[in-house]
């Protein structure tokens, strides 16, 4: 094992990993759902790192890497369902809004069912926005154009809150 190829990955999993994570958690149906999609992307990545190429930076190339195997993740859900009858349609986060044990719980907890409700165009675009990368970032990781980011972050933006009022 190549000693520089382990340090940079460590480093990169050092500064990125609490990203990568919650990018996962948009895509997953559930905490356990979430770490292994992130096991499965940093599979992919410690395999990928050698081919690296340095055309954007590392975070940005590990952004991608995880929107990949998480949208590969959905539509491999997506087949299965089709193949097995199904008993609920849509899986509801139920909160207790009488009794919250923080407004800001509640909050967050609905605007994580309203983004994975998103379609995976959207929530690729708002998962990125969430996690305060610029929309010149996004737009590398997504192939979308700066502008179109901007755009498609302000009427996402309109739609989450929305989807939150209906459900407060």
């Amino acid at each position: 094992m190549d000693k520089d190829l382990k340090s940079t990955f460590l480093d990169a999993l050092e500064t990125s990993q609490d990203k990568l994570l919650r990018i996962c958690s948009s895509y997953a149906k559930d905490p356990d759902d979430a770490k292994d999609l992130f096991q499965e992307v940093l599979v992919n990545v410690w395999r990928a790192l050698p081919n690296f190429k340095a055309n954007s930076s590392l975070a940005t190339w590990m952004y991608r890497i995880t929107l990949n195997v998480c949208l590969r993740h959905r539509a491999n859900l997506q087949r299965e369902r089709k193949r097995f009858s199904r008993l609920k349609s849509v899986e509801i986060e139920q909160i207790d809004t009488e009794n919250p044990n923080r407004p800001d719980e509640v909050r967050l907890l609905l605007l994580r069912n309203c983004v994975r409700n998103l379609n995976n165009a959207d929530k690729a675009v708002i998962t990125l926005y969430l996690e305060s990368l610029p929309y010149r970032e996004i737009a590398n990781i997504t192939g979308l154009k700066e502008n179109t980011i901007a755009v498609k972050v302000k009427r996402i933006k309109t739609k989450l809150l929305n989807c939150i009022n209906a459900k407060l």
